[in-house]
């Protein structure tokens, strides 16, 4: 059996969802897998409110098993916080240097993120490369916008603005399905 870990922060625990084994972005994914009998499973690797730094602190204990593919999906919370772009992109390149030095030849994904709304200038031009930069240079299969077609729609989020909703991951993981789907 392959393994495929999800690695990221409340948008790959599925915060909020009443049933996160069934319901979380992870879990989709896994059901996808076992409707094609593909030989993968899915780890849930995701940690509400992690940022990129806490990201790298905590990735030894994730990749003590043979990972096959490995999903990045943080940097949102660096935002939040204020951290510079330049921090988020050299955390998120170590946590990729870590995980492709030990396992050479291992399939990476991506999952994008945009900045919110009502951050503008500079910070938020700087922080929207950061994704495909890293995506490009590390040769990633990448998914530019992880929330695309789900971020601002009330209907797919929970009250909170910032969660998606059980049916919000459906949308996601339709999003995010066809670049998974081309590293098996």
């Amino acid at each position: 059996m392959n393994n495929i870990l999800f690695f990221g922060d409340s948008l790959t625990a599925g915060y909020g969802l009443k049933d996160v084994k069934t319901e979380s972005l992870p879990a989709l994914i896994q059901q996808r897998i076992d409707a094609d009998q593909l030989p993968y499973h899915v780890i849930n690797g995701g940690f509400s409110g992690d940022t990129s730094a806490g990201g790298l602190l905590r990735l030894d204990y994730w990749t003590n098993r043979p990972i096959h593919i490995f999903v990045l999906e943080l940097g949102i919370n660096d935002i939040i916080r204020g951290i510079p772009p330049q921090t988020t992109h050299k955390n998120l390149q170590a946590i990729i240097d870590k995980v492709k030095l030990k396992f050479p030849g291992i399939k990476l994904a991506l999952m994008g993120m945009e900045i919110p709304a009502f951050i503008p200038g500079q910070f938020a031009t700087d922080f929207r490369a950061i994704f495909r930069k890293l995506a490009d240079a590390n040769r990633m299969a990448f998914v530019p916008f992880y929330l695309a077609g789900v971020a601002g729609q009330s209907h797919l989020n929970l009250p909170d603005m910032l969660h998606p909703s059980a049916e919000g991951y459906r949308v996601m993981a339709n999003n995010v399905w066809p670049v998974l789907r081309g590293l098996l």
